[in-house]
């Protein structure tokens, strides 16, 4: 059961992820305190991800109609870039990333349909829990950023394939896989891209998606690593080679070549669209 739900073989949608871990001494003494104390009790990395999943189904099929989580277990994801390195961490912040979904889809569907996903009554009772967490929180920034059938190609700029990578296999399929970079070298990169689209292609969507990316990185402790998860999209896409599609591509803008530009984006979109194109599927 663990493969079938960790993997997306139940046919629910592709869910990928970009986190931010930081070190211990980015937080306040009191979040250390619930950091260290989550940390010692949350599972390994695969036991926690099974368990949110089944969380987030147990929820959408519970009787009532309160589909949000109650922050009664939040949890905490640690990552270590070496084994002499030190622990960080990425605060799981169910409950603050749940409201920011509902008021995204809210601003995405309107009427009786948004009503019907997502009772007002519940929206005005998970705002309260989010004001609650907000206002106790010593720290407000949001650790995680979620992408649902795709991985925006944004975020294949702040990543390379010489980068520390994981690869998941459960029962010959990959589950997933995970890329790693150190948020200084992350946005180096990034600035790098914007650099060159805004003399090159200030007309592109890209600029601003990476203008915001930088903007979010920018937030955290410098010795932190920021951690591409593909989730199960990796078993479609994997091995991946969209990093460098994206590289080559803002280098060719740069240059002037329009043609490469043009095949880099080519491979790009025959590699995602596909995938993409399953959210529309019966």
């Amino acid at each position: 059961m663990t493969g079938a739900l960790y993997t997306g073989a139940v046919g629910l949608p592709f869910v990928s992820t970009l986190r931010v871990y930081e070190p211990l001494e980015a937080f306040s003494e009191t979040d250390q305190a619930a950091l260290l104390a989550e940390a010692h009790g949350t599972p390994d990395r695969e036991e926690l991800e099974r368990r949110e999943l089944a969380g987030s189904l147990g929820r959408i099929t519970r009787s009532g109609q309160d589909p949000f989580p109650t922050g009664s277990t939040e949890g905490v994801r640690t990552l270590r870039m070496s084994p002499n390195a030190p622990l960080l961490f990425c605060p799981n912040q169910l409950v603050l990333r749940a409201g920011m979904a509902a008021d995204s889809l809210s601003e995405n569907v309107a009427g009786p349909l948004a009503d019907l996903l997502i009772p007002e009554s519940s929206k005005e009772e998970h705002r309260e829990r989010v004001q609650r967490l907000v206002g106790a929180a010593t720290d407000k920034r949001i650790h995680s950023r979620s992408s649902t059938w795709g991985i925006p190609f944004s975020w294949f700029v702040l990543v390379h394939e010489t980068d520390r990578t994981e690869v998941l296999e459960v029962d010959g399929r990959v589950a997933t896989v995970r890329v790693s970079v150190p948020v200084q070298e992350a946005l180096e990169r990034a600035r790098f891209v914007i650099a060159s689209l805004a003399l090159a292609a200030p007309e592109l969507d890209m600029l601003d998606d990476v203008t915001q990316l930088t903007e979010w990185l920018e937030l955290f402790h410098p010795g932190s690593v920021v951690e591409l998860d593909y989730g199960a999209v990796a078993d479609k896409v994997f091995p991946d080679e969209s990093p460098m599609d994206v590289r080559l591509g803002v280098e060719c803008l740069t240059e002037g070549d329009m043609t490469g530009a043009a095949a880099a984006y080519r491979r790009l979109a025959s590699r995602w669209i596909p995938i993409r194109q399953l959210a529309r599927a019966s």
